[in-house]
């Protein structure tokens, strides 16, 4: 049992005796005292003022004295304007630190039939495109959520909705019509994504240039828009695709192929992946279904130009378009049909949609929507909603050409990776095997933990060299630390060191700090299911691992002499290893046991 919980059951067990009030032991939950205050635990006494009839302080101080009498865990305590700060004796926490040890899985909750199925969609690449840094962010942030969900005893199914068909598709396909004398991504030697992503930058540099002329020619820049060939043709493209015309549904077929050929690719070497893929061109008929089901019942409504509409007033916004005049759906649409399909292909409690910032006002119309469709969910949708990825030159444009590519950002961290890691001497005496290995897991990991560790509604300005770094806040400074801690108990096994018989060793005061922080782990990943925020999991974790260098630094281990000591110290090791292992594995993010 956790020392939480053992002060729980206490505190419960005293208000009764004390004042005769039934208080759950579960509805109880001791907080860490704040560091300026002395205790280890601390009970906040106030639910219990009203019906004792006496001051908070006067509560405090009699539930406190009954701890100290009765409870061989607490040595004594203080009470401070109504919180109990309780001190745990220094040998108890042997048991706290065993209790860790003989829990398998420590920290995460199984789930089991009758636990709630919770969906979570990230990553909605288009097939225009190859995955850039805002995907990264997208990526990590919605695998590292599942997995948190996950240890949080919920069912999870991880999906995917592929933005595979719109105007947008249609640009790359007729550029690679018109410019691309049938290559191929083998022909090229380029994987098919940036292949693809280079036949879209080239529609809109010939676009622009078409518009130029012209403007040129007196056109104002709205006539010039509607006036350009190149983007009627793409226009008559979509309409075609949308008429199944069997030469551009191939043309798109094959693209697509390429691309998906390539998001395979870099989904992999990212550490992320999906349960379920959905592709919006198997999703928006089924949209344009449930919008016309609603229109029959009265839900929506039509214009007289053709087009649908839902009215959005009597809560608080505007008109939503849903189908357009000519009956093509809108992003809207789609999504209605794509959580049509969901909830026909699983009974979900609960859907979580990891979507940036700037489409906010889209998931609170889609919320709307859905119940007002009949979805049971659609009312509690969750719109994860994360700030933007800057980089210190500002943002990044797709049309342009602009962004960071995803596959040449791991590229260039993982030989960043390689070039600071050999410089301080970490690599030495590796084969290249192992160099290659340990770089890749630094490079990417350091990716990771710089756009994870940040509270996931902020914008984030990201530098890569500031990710790599072994000191400070970073994903690599938590795997040295991860590797130091597996060289010390590889060396303890060398030299025929046993851990066992600590049991009655009273730990100091570095050793006591760094077993609550690990007592602190389970709730740290509840806090973080319930917030849906992997800061929490990634901050925890330095803070950890700062613990530990400090019990590191301060307490010797393998040169302790005290059998029992040098146990106790080595347990600690053992399991700050396999905590930090676990954390970080909530995050997508690998820890090396040798650099």
């Amino acid at each position: 049992m956790s020392i939480d919980s053992i002060i729980a059951q206490a505190v419960s067990k005293a208000v009764k005796e004390l004042y005769g009030i039934d208080t759950p032991a579960e509805t109880i939950v001791p907080q860490a005292t704040r560091k300026e205050f002395e205790g280890n635990l601390t009970v906040v006494v106030f639910p219990w003022v009203k019906a004792a009839r006496k001051a908070p302080d006067a509560v405090g101080q009699e539930i406190g004295a009954w701890l100290e009498a009765n409870e061989e865990a607490v040595e004594k305590f203080n009470v401070v304007k109504g919180f109990l700060n309780i001190t745990v004796a220094p040998k108890f926490w042997n048991s706290v630190l065993g209790h860790i040890a003989d829990t398998p899985d420590y920290g995460l909750k199984a789930a089991d039939a009758n636990s709630p199925l919770v969906m979570v969609e990230y990553s909605s690449p288009n097939t225009n495109k190859p995955l850039h840094l805002g995907h990264i962010r997208n990526n990590l942030l919605g695998f590292s959520l599942a997995e948190i969900l996950k240890a949080c005893g919920n069912r999870v199914v991880k999906t995917n909705i592929v933005n595979d068909r719109g105007i947008h598709i249609c640009k790359s396909m007729l550029a690679w019509q018109k410019w691309g004398e049938g290559v191929t991504p083998e022909s090229a030697g380029k994987k098919g994504d940036h292949l693809i992503g280079d036949f879209y930058v080239l529609f809109d540099k010939h676009y622009k240039a078409e518009l130029k002329a012209l403007e040129e020619q007196g056109m104002t820049k709205e006539e010039a828009e509607a006036a350009s060939p190149l983007m009627k043709e793409a226009r008559a493209m979509l309409v075609k695709w949308e008429q199944k015309d069997p030469e551009i549904r191939a043309l798109w077929e094959t693209m697509n192929s390429w691309v998906y050929a390539g998001f395979d690719e870099t989904y992999k070497r990212m550490g992320v992946n999906f349960d379920k893929i959905y592709y919006e061109s198997e999703t928006y008929l089924e949209g344009k279904g449930k919008v016309l089901e609603g229109l029959e019942a009265g839900k929506m409504y039509r214009k007289e130009d053709g087009s649908v509409w839902a009215d959005l007033t009597g809560e608080g916004l505007d008109h939503k378009l849903l189908l357009r005049s000519d009956g093509t759906s809108v992003y809207m649409t789609q999504d209605i049909g794509t959580a049509k399909l969901r909830y026909e292909d699983y009974p979900i409690d609960k859907m979580i949609y990891v979507v940036g910032n700037e489409q906010n006002y889209h998931f609170q119309v889609l919320s709307i929507l859905l119940d007002r469709l009949g979805f049971k969910w659609g009312k509690d949708l969750v719109h994860f909603s994360y700030g933007m990825v800057e980089l210190p030159e500002g943002k990044m444009k797709s049309r342009e050409g602009t962004v960071v590519d995803a596959d040449d950002l791991m590229d260039d961290m993982v030989a960043t990776a390689k070039t600071v890691s050999a410089e301080l001497g970490k690599l030495d005496g590796l084969s290249d095997e192992e160099i290659a290995r340990i770089s890749e897991m630094v490079g990417l990991g350091a990716l990771k933990y710089f756009l994870l560790k940040v509270d996931p509604r902020k914008n984030i300005t990201f530098n890569p060299k500031e990710s790599i770094d072994f000191n400070g806040n970073t994903g690599p400074f938590i795997q040295y630390t991860y590797a130091r801690i597996c060289s010390v108990l590889r060396k303890a096994e060398d030299e025929g060191m046993k851990i066992e018989g600590y049991s009655n060793v009273a730990p100091g005061e570095r050793e006591i700090t760094l077993i609550q922080s690990l007592a602190d782990f389970p709730a740290t990943v509840q806090a973080a299911g319930q917030s849906y925020s992997p800061a929490l999991i990634a901050n925890y974790i330095y803070d950890l691992v700062k613990s530990y260098n400090q019990f590191y630094h301060d307490c010797s281990i393998l040169k302790e002499s005290d059998a029992a000591k040098r146990s106790l110290r080595l347990e600690l090791s053992r399991q700050t290893a396999r905590v930090v292992k676990t954390g970080m594995g909530l995050l997508g993010i690998e820890v090396p046991e040798r650099m």
